[in-house]
């Protein structure tokens, strides 16, 4: 009864003149108009926040933690503020009814040596002193672990002299990796296994080394860093070489911190990363990763890089990128990357649990499993199967997002993915026509995680100069992996014989030319 009292008394108040009514009408419209663009808004700020906290949570890898969690809890403070508001209280929290991963114990490796310890019974029975006779065995293995030890090799070179000449005889000294060094090979490869594939810093090398009695200086290891690095320049180069004579090309860039001595802090460097790697489409051709550094990001970093090379380039959107595709010269082919479109739809499916963004990941995952049906099949098929089976998937997928699109508010992340996707639409569905193209840029993305990975660890490059080494080094670690080679093995073989091998053969020494003389770290380690 009081609503509707209240009602009555508001009626009562209304003005009997039409144009009066009127009036009123398109004011109480206009106030109904401006709040729920105030509501709208703030709907696109909660949206916007929690896009950013999945962003930032997912790259917290990558990043300075304590300064990362700092940026993530301002903005979750701030989302909690927005919905605060919205909804009156924050939602209770809600337990997830996922089973719990029972772990599984797998068989230990085969190629393991075994050490057997028998255990046998005092002979004669226990408790009446009969003969025992053989029932079974019952075996238990135990993993276990050997530390790795120096040794000091001495290469000892007798004098001998001639009683009827008097000539002296002796051998020569075997060659060194560093002339007159102290290192061998097989420690310079560990050194720079461990910096590089294992992101351990110089001064915790050092520091390990200490626990075993050996005194190294952390100065000491980077001038072996620095040596093997111009020592391995020729076989680096000619990775280079191979890389750039591909008809098509992953790329991909990340920024490395690196000291500025001039003004007592850090700038920002690049590493890029150019992958050949064809055997998605059947090739046999070996694969190789070639790195390189640049102390910026300009676009004619990448121009310069890849002068030599003709043909696709695929890669993400960064305009860095155009001057490739625009050069009046053997422009380069563009292929986009449906990781990235995908990626910006999970990030939003993964904040707010868009069902538009599920159905981009579903269409998106259409695509996806075609892919793996054919991979490995020669061009020719993989382009017949797009042809006839993800051909009509990408019209459907092109219309639905255009009519997403036209639904969707311009300012929102959704609009912003699809936009994405819509802008660079003949770059992505190149693939579609061309077996030899992926529908990704994986191959260049895996290449740079090691690179996350240890710029984590070792914060920073002491220089250009370490730029350009950690490229060198990354470039022969990373074809050493894509070839199946163990890369601490494969640059302990390289450094043995590199000293004194022909420079006008040194291809010689790249990693599939010499897989068959090292172990492959499948017959390794589990």
């Amino acid at each position: 009864m009081a609503r509707a009292d209240k009602y009555n008394a508001w009626v009562q108040t209304l003005p009997d003149d039409i144009d009066q009514l009127k009036q009123l009408l398109t004011e109480s419209r206009q106030a109904l108009a401006a709040a729920h663009d105030q509501l709208r808004s703030r709907d696109l700020q909660i949206e916007s926040l929690k896009l950013q906290i999945t962003k930032l949570k997912r790259m917290r890898f990558g990043r300075s933690s304590e300064r990362l969690d700092a940026e993530i809890a301002q903005l979750e403070l701030a989302l909690g503020e927005l919905q605060a508001a919205a909804a009156g209280s924050p939602p209770s929290p809600t337990s997830s009814s996922s089973p719990r991963r029972v772990p599984v114990r797998r068989p230990l490796p085969e190629h393991l040596p075994r050490e057997e310890v028998r255990h046998e019974p005092e002979p004669g029975c226990p408790d009446c002193g009969g003969a025992l006779a053989h029932l079974g065995e019952d075996i238990a293995e135990v993993l276990e672990y050997e530390p790795a030890r120096f040794k000091v090799i001495r290469h000892v070179r007798p004098k001998l002299t001639c009683g009827a000449c008097e000539k002296i005889v002796q051998q020569p000294a075997p060659s060194r990796p560093i002339e007159r060094g102290l290192a061998g090979p097989g420690l310079l490869a560990h050194v720079l296994v461990s910096k590089y594939a294992d992101h351990l810093p110089l001064y915790r090398q050092a520091e390990i080394y200490a626990r075993e009695g050996v005194e190294l200086e952390r100065s000491t290891l980077a001038g072996w860093v620095g040596a093997s690095s111009a020592l391995l320049k020729p076989l680096v180069d000619t990775i280079g070489q191979h890389v750039t004579a591909a008809g098509k090309l992953h790329a991909d860039d990340t920024p490395v911190p690196v000291l500025d001595p001039g003004r007592g802090k850090t700038k920002t460097g690049r590493l890029w990363t150019y992958v050949r790697d064809d055997r998605p489409a059947g090739s046999e051709t070996p694969p190789a990763v070639w790195f390189c550094y640049s102390p910026d990001r300009k676009g004619i970093r990448p121009e310069a890089h890849l002068k030599a090379f003709t043909g696709v380039l695929q890669a993400d959107g960064y305009a860095g990128f155009n001057g490739l595709y625009q050069r009046t010269q053997d422009p380069l082919m563009e292929t986009a990357c449906w990781a990235h479109v995908r990626r910006k739809f999970y990030d939003l499916h993964a904040a707010n649990g868009s069902p538009a963004a599920k159905e981009a990941l579903d269409q998106i995952g259409a695509l996806y499993a075609i892919e793996r049906e054919i991979r490995g099949q020669p061009p020719d098929d993989r382009r017949r199967a797009r042809q006839t089976r993800a051909g009509p998937l990408l019209d459907q997928l092109h219309t639905w997002l255009q009519a997403t699109y036209s639904a969707a508010s311009k300012k929102s992340a959704l609009a912003g993915a699809i936009t994405y996707a819509l802008s660079r639409w003949a770059a992505l569905t190149r693939y579609r026509d061309d077996g030899g193209i992926e529908i990704d840029n994986n191959a260049a993305e895996r290449a740079l995680r090691a690179v996350a990975l240890g710029r984590k660890n070792y914060l920073f490059a002491g220089s250009d100069k370490g730029g350009e080494r950690a490229a060198a080094i990354y470039t022969l670690i990373g074809t050493a992996k894509l070839n199946g080679l163990d890369p601490e093995a494969y640059l302990r073989h390289v450094l043995e014989r590199i000293a004194e091998h022909p420079i006008n053969r040194i291809e010689e020494l790249l990693p599939w030319h010499v897989a068959a003389d090292l172990p492959h770290p499948a017959s390794r380690a589990a």
